[in-house]
């Protein structure tokens, strides 16, 4: 399994926009708080979904929890899928949040963005509050 920093999530998102921050948690979670760039896709429907949203399979995805478990379970799932650039990052959403990632929450029911041919759609309207963590 591919591990990440938080560091190193932070500088290949800077260098590749195009990477996806996936949110693995349930609904519940990523609605008391996400990062600001990352997008949802629960534990429990991942294989489901996965190649609807993303079918190229060399697509790079870094894929976090709340502390790092559940996310080493969807990569490994994603690899057995035929994904070749999934990545768990180490600590989750606490070592996020320790380490001064952007954060929002949900204040109304937010659903997960959809990256269609370069541009973002949102299937429902969104209403976020954007916290900040740590100087």
């Amino acid at each position: 399994m591919n591990e990440i920093s938080v560091a190193e999530a932070r500088a290949r998102l800077a260098a590749a926009p195009q990477t996806v921050l996936l949110d693995v948690r349930e609904d519940h979670e990523w609605q008391a708080g996400h990062a600001v760039q990352a997008l949802h896709l629960g534990k429990g429907i991942l294989e489901r979904d996965l190649e609807k949203l993303y079918p190229d399979v060399t697509t790079e995805i870094i894929m976090y929890c709340g502390g790092g478990f559940r996310s080493a379970l969807t990569c490994d799932a994603a690899r057995r899928m035929g994904y070749k650039n999934v990545y768990s990052l180490i600590g989750g959403y606490k070592g996020m949040t320790a380490a001064g990632w952007p954060t929002t929450r949900c204040s109304l029911w937010q659903t997960y963005p959809v990256r269609e041919i370069g541009a973002w759609q949102s299937t429902r309207p969104v209403a976020t509050e954007l916290v900040w963590h740590g100087a």
